[in-house]
């Protein structure tokens, strides 16, 4: 009985060698997705916000808007003005980038 107990011995240390790099990268995983929806939703606003500047006719101000990270363009037709801008996204692991497209009316030509 006492040779059984002594097989058993590191075990747990085993498992949780096993188990810890798993955790890891659950976890590495977990802060690529916030950092991706935080970038979103980041670009996004930024997108809408020029979209709605440019549409008013204020160029200054949507030129100020940009933080230097995202490459932005602008399309006007059919009485909207349409801002799409694409962003790389800031995280531990290598993500994709990050897309917004966003539409106001004209009303600044």
């Amino acid at each position: 009985m006492t040779r059984r107990l002594l097989d058993d011995r590191g075990a747990v240390a085993a498992e949780f060698a096993v188990a810890l790099p798993a955790v890891i990268v659950v976890l590495a995983l977990g802060v690529g997705l916030l950092g991706t929806a935080t970038a979103t939703v980041r670009l996004q606003h930024a997108v809408t916000e020029a979209a709605r500047l440019l549409g008013r006719g204020d160029a200054e101000a949507f030129a100020a808007l940009g933080d230097g990270e995202a490459t932005a363009s602008v399309q006007r037709q059919d009485g909207l003005v349409c801002v799409s801008a694409v962003a790389p996204v800031r995280a531990v692991l290598p993500l994709p980038a990050v897309t917004a497209r966003a539409c106001a009316l004209d009303g600044g030509r």
